[in-house]
């Protein structure tokens, strides 16, 4: 059983006096039914359960009144197993998206009190979806949200045996930035590679702990990307179905160039973003990619500096990106033979790690050439950081650090196929350290 990290965020809002409903949002298959089912099941006397994808009829019960009684009536009229303590039963609502009337009763349970609620769904809030079902207003401020990855890298090293204790020797080396022992820097090593091809999927995770077979993991990925693409094709406005497609299918094009900004014209001929910037919202509304917006300057808040309409676009699972490169690209990686494309392949593995732990992504680029892959705040200060697959010169951000008056920054962290080591201003670490990169 996989063990995940929003287990204590879960504890930590029941725990917490007067909460309101939860909604947990991510993309499909990223594990919410699961984790959810398991801490009602934990930490509640009665859990009472519905999928409104399963089981559509169950939409009938927040039809009509809101009262949360009559609700409650209707739910154990269709499901007689079904037990109703306050203080003591957490009802579930799964893939809420499908039943609007449900969503909104959540200020209802909310105002009564008696019963803790937590909705789940894949599409919440995504252009279209809702349409002709009836959509109904959102009870703002009614609700706690909650963002639900895939697992993280740390997540994907518990569920390959390592134990916090070895994890912990690993943040050591950062913190007092000395040498990984060669030991522990070979085997994580060869965890960050695995986890590049097999990714976060709590599915595809676990047939890769059971089996090692690289063959079911790629067609298990596959899968997943299809459905993604079939959700396109049945949940997005018609006028818009083709260009969320186009777009998705452009991402490892995007990657492969050296300016890695996202270019329309790379999606079809003579394309424009008046024609396409909703798809491309679309697709990061599902959770299945997320924007790197390039910088104004490197100056914080980075919010505030970022530009809205120039933009890198990234997969948040790495091993859903690798699956949609062509058959082989497993195994080049997992044997370090990466060629011209290693420079996408390890941007996008770091822009997954950095989306995973909350982050919002920035670069820097200047048409004088200046670039620099990504821009953090990180111990308080705007940090550049730079991400190297094997070797590679860090020009733009020496450039940046020697104009400190100009740009801001007096930091960079150097992510490569390197041990940990300080030449000056510049961090070198391993790219399996960037998971420890989490304090803002």
């Amino acid at each position: 059983m996989l063990k995940r990290k929003i287990e204590d965020t879960l504890k930590a809002w029941k725990e917490e006096a007067g909460h309101k409903p939860l909604v947990v949002k991510g993309c499909r298959q990223c594990g919410k039914t699961f984790s959810v089912r398991k801490f009602a099941k934990d930490n509640y006397a009665n859990t009472v359960y519905l999928n409104f994808i399963e089981e559509p009829h169950y939409m009938l019960a927040f039809e009509g009144s809101k009262k949360v009684d009559d609700i409650t009536m209707n739910i154990t009229a269709m499901m007689p197993d079904a037990v109703f303590e306050e203080g003591k039963t957490c009802l579930v609502l799964d893939e809420v998206q499908d039943c609007p009337a449900a969503r909104s009763a959540l200020k209802f349970f909310q105002i009564d009190g008696r019963y803790d609620v937590i909705a789940t769904g894949s599409l919440l809030g995504v252009k279209g979806y809702g349409e002709g079902k009836g959509y109904s207003s959102v009870p703002v401020g009614y609700e706690t949200h909650l963002n639900m990855y895939p697992l993280d890298f740390e997540e994907f090293l518990w569920a390959c045996g390592m134990t916090q204790e070895i994890i912990s020797r690993i943040r050591a080396c950062l913190d007092t930035e000395q040498p990984v022992p060669e030991a522990l820097h070979q085997r994580f090593r060869q965890l960050l590679l695995q986890y590049t091809v097999v990714g976060g999927m709590p599915d595809i995770v676990s047939l890769f702990v059971d089996s090692r077979d690289m063959g079911k993991v790629l067609a298990g990925q596959r899968s997943i990307v299809a459905s993604y693409e079939e959700d396109m094709i049945k949940y997005a406005p018609d006028r818009d179905k083709p260009r969320i497609r186009e777009c998705f299918e452009s991402i490892p094009r995007q990657l492969g160039k050296e300016n890695k900004k996202f270019q329309y014209s790379l999606i079809r001929k003579g394309a424009k973003a008046s024609q396409y910037a909703g798809s491309i919202q679309w697709i990061e509304d599902a959770g299945i990619v997320c924007r790197c917006r390039n910088l104004n300057i490197t100056e914080l808040p980075l919010d505030g500096n970022a530009m809205e309409d120039v933009f890198k676009m990234y997969m948040v699972d790495t091993g859903l990106f690798i699956s949609m490169l062509e058959d082989g690209t497993q195994f080049d990686i997992l044997q370090g033979k990466l060629y011209g494309y290693k420079g996408a392949i390890f941007e996008n593995l770091i822009a997954d790690i950095f989306a995973k732990m909350g982050r919002r992504l920035y670069y820097f680029r200047k048409d004088s050439g200046l670039e620099v892959d990504f821009v953090m705040r990180y111990q308080g200060e705007c940090v550049l950081v730079e991400v190297k697959a094997q070797s590679g010169n860090v020009k733009s951000s020496k450039t940046i650090l020697a104009h400190p008056e100009k740009y801001h920054v007096n930091r960079l962290v150097k992510l490569g196929d390197y041990n940990v080591c300080r030449q000056e201003k510049m961090l070198v670490l391993p790219l399996y350290m960037a998971f420890l990169l989490r304090e803002l």
